[in-house]
């Protein structure tokens, strides 16, 4: 089997789902960021699948998410602290989830990224 087989193609694509679940983290490491491109817009019919094989994950996609917290990609940035950043524990992420905050960049605040970062400092969804 190619890994890369089952990323989803389009927006619809969801027949490999059900075997992206059965893959470890081990195995699915290798196109963890080519499954974050789908949380890009969680309106896409894919992307709640693809969120929900990334989920049991969460704890060790940090490294990957820092990434699109690199970009100008105001909206992927407000889809990953909505699907990622209410539960997190880890350091890293809630250093980031702070700057954010605190000192967002223009498409944070654009997009209300930043609203969304104070919210879960907030403890707003707990």
């Amino acid at each position: 089997m190619n890994l890369q087989d089952l990323v989803p193609k389009e927006k619809g694509d969801d027949q490999n789902i059900r075997k992206l679940k059965k893959l470890s983290f081990e195995e699915i490491q290798p196109i963890i960021p080519n499954l974050l491109m789908w949380l890009q817009d969680i309106n896409w019919p894919i992307a709640t699948d693809v969120a929900d094989v990334l989920e049991p994950f969460s704890d060790k996609l940090t490294p990957y998410l820092m990434e699109i917290f690199k970009t100008k990609d105001g909206m992927w940035k407000y889809w990953i602290l909505t699907i990622y950043g209410r539960e997190t524990r880890d350091e890293i992420f809630l250093k980031e989830i702070t700057r954010i905050a605190t000192i967002p960049t223009r498409d944070e605040v654009e997009c209300e990224v930043d609203l969304e970062a104070q919210a879960i400092l907030n403890g707003d969804y707990k």
